[in-house]
């Protein structure tokens, strides 16, 4: 998935308001940015960060720029848009670039199911059960190389995997997938700590057959492409 129009640099001011940040341009202009995400951003929006803005000319937009990328030492990236890992992942899904996904060949998006709930995708495919694929963006990391998902309490994830263990249950395969929008982890695992239910609704979904698959991303102020299988802790 490449980004519509080149990103620029920039230093972050403040986040407010979860979905507003004040960024310095590099000609030392103070513009309000959309923060296309409403999670906590643990550690991802500390004041005077690098950071990297989409601009667009949208008449529609009061915002004139989008806040994609965090910047971090060693030249690697976090993806902070929320909407970016479904974009990613549905071009790696249709073009079959998932392996253990690789044997559907027809993708549909946010498909309502459940309990008044919509799946990111659903993937058929004749002679095959139904595969419900639900995703999520990890961008936390409190320790070098470890990426950790969630970043805050989320009772819509817990549902969610309730949900899924359902769908197992009806016959269906369902996969719990994490994409780490992060170019400097390896490795990933639940932060029980921060959600000690969720961390135990994953738990029981897995007991029940609902499977794991954690992806890396390649991410640079040019795109974000889905990468290969991290390993779990």
């Amino acid at each position: 998935m490449r980004f519509e129009t080149p990103l620029i640099p920039a230093v972050l001011i403040r986040r407010y308001k979860r979905f507003l940040a004040d960024c310095r341009l590099e000609d030392g202009r103070e513009v309000t940015a959309h923060c296309a995400n409403p999670g906590s951003m643990m550690g991802l929006a500390e004041p005077g960060m690098k950071i990297w803005l989409e601009p667009n000319d949208d008449p529609k937009k009061k915002l004139k720029y989008g806040w994609r990328l965090v910047e971090h030492e060693g030249g690697h990236f976090t993806g902070v848009d929320t909407s970016v890992p479904n974009r990613a992942l549905r071009a790696a899904l249709e073009n079959g670039e998932v392996a253990e996904l690789a044997a559907y060949k027809t993708v549909r998006a946010e498909v309502k199911y459940g309990g008044n709930s919509r799946i990111d995708f659903l993937l058929q495919q004749d002679g095959l059960p139904d595969c419900y694929v639900e995703v999520k963006s990890v961008t936390l990391s409190r320790q070098p190389g470890l990426a950790e998902f969630p970043d805050s309490v989320t009772a819509r994830g817990t549902k969610h995997l309730g949900e899924l263990a359902n769908m197992v249950a009806q016959g269906h395969r369902a996969v719990m997938l994490y994409l780490v929008q992060r170019t400097d982890c390896d490795r990933f695992q639940l932060a029980a700590d921060i959600d000690p239910a969720y961390a135990d609704a994953f738990a029981s979904a897995h007991a029940a057959g609902v499977e794991r698959l954690v992806l890396g991303t390649k991410i640079s102020p040019k795109g974000v492409e889905a990468g290969a299988p991290i390993a779990a802790q």
